[in-house]
């Protein structure tokens, strides 16, 4: 019974991903097929938009739980990295707000949300595997974090108003959604540390607990997404329109960090940083603030993101392989 436990939970690990996606997928043309259910839809989509970020900040709570503070030192790269997202960002929502009728908007939005979105925190779990710092990247997560908390309600409402509210009430609203949802799992994981040692012990014994958490919102970020889709009216040029921004911003991403992580003999921990996102975040972001269907964008780029993660651990794997066997 034990081995067999054992081996659900490893399948179940190694195949979070598309699982994920594919129930997340799966519920909600389900719900779409059959019409006796379709009276319960608002209901059901307020329940998904109050648990999703309740889910978002318990998974960063937990993940955060495992940091300690005092590995956390500053890098120039970070700089370099934190310019970047947050210029791009910047530079693609003042271009929305000046050209609001942009050809290819959906995919300049596409690309705004995938270089805005923060660093994933099992980004250093990856880092770690291929070889890098992963304090860096820890380091490099809670500053993005802080940084995404301040520039999204500042720049959201220029792109998308908020009817009926003003810029300062629009900012106020955001920053209280998104703010909680990623500085408050650091500071509230810093306080149980220090000021409940005994439960932060007991939190790290249920080290695959944040995990489940990532799985059950990456599904109902999938299940929202799909709503994105299927409810789309502009065709199936935009979604090829958003694959596209979201596939070039990841490469460009991982292509920038790792050539700026060179400069600093980390390019491992920079690429990592900077193109290894908290896609589950993105999705809400997406169809909580921006356009629904550009929140298919942070479905895809979990795609591009994962896939070149794959190839880099195998390449590793072979690395190491090839070294002992040299041995």
């Amino acid at each position: 019974m034990g081995e067999y436990r054992y081996t659900l939970a490893k399948f179940l690990k190694d195949w979070a991903l598309i699982i994920g996606m594919i129930v997340g997928a799966s519920l909600y043309l389900l719900y779409h097929a059959i019409p006796a259910l379709h009276p319960a839809g608002p209901a059901l989509e307020r329940i998904v938009k109050e648990v999703q970020p309740a889910l978002l900040f318990v998974m960063l709570f937990l993940s955060f739980c495992k940091i300690e503070p005092q590995q956390m030192r500053p890098h120039k790269w970070m700089i370099w990295l934190l310019l970047i997202q947050a210029g791009l960002f910047l530079g693609l929502s003042l271009l929305l707000y000046f050209r609001p009728d942009i050809p290819l908007r959906y995919g300049l939005e596409a690309a705004m949300l995938c270089f805005i979105c923060p660093t994933a925190t099992a980004c250093a779990v990856v880092t770690g595997k291929l070889g890098g710092n992963m304090a860096g990247v820890v380091t490099y997560t809670v500053l993005i974090n802080l940084v995404v908390a301040l520039l999204v309600p500042l720049m959201v409402p220029l792109i998308h108003p908020m009817e009926g509210r003003s810029f300062s009430e629009a900012f106020v609203r955001i920053l209280a959604k998104v703010f909680p949802l990623l500085i408050l799992p650091c500071l509230t994981a810093w306080l149980v540390r220090y000021l409940l040692p005994k439960f932060h012990a007991w939190l790290l014994h249920y080290t695959d607990l944040s995990f489940y958490v990532w799985a059950v919102s990456l599904t109902l970020a999938i299940l929202m997404s799909t709503r994105a889709i299927v409810q789309n009216e502009s065709g199936a040029l935009v979604l090829l329109e958003t694959a596209l921004a979201s596939l070039l911003a990841c490469v460009l991403q991982f292509w920038a960090g790792r050539r700026i992580g060179r400069r600093y003999k980390c390019p491992i921990s920079a690429g990592q940083a900077l193109g290894q996102k908290n896609t589950v975040f993105g999705i809400w972001m997406g169809y909580t603030f921006l356009t629904p269907v550009v929140s298919v964008a942070g479905g895809f780029y979990t795609i591009w993101h994962n896939v070149f993660n794959t190839w880099q651990l195998y390449r590793k794997r072979k690395a190491d392989e090839a070294a002992r066997s040299g041995k």
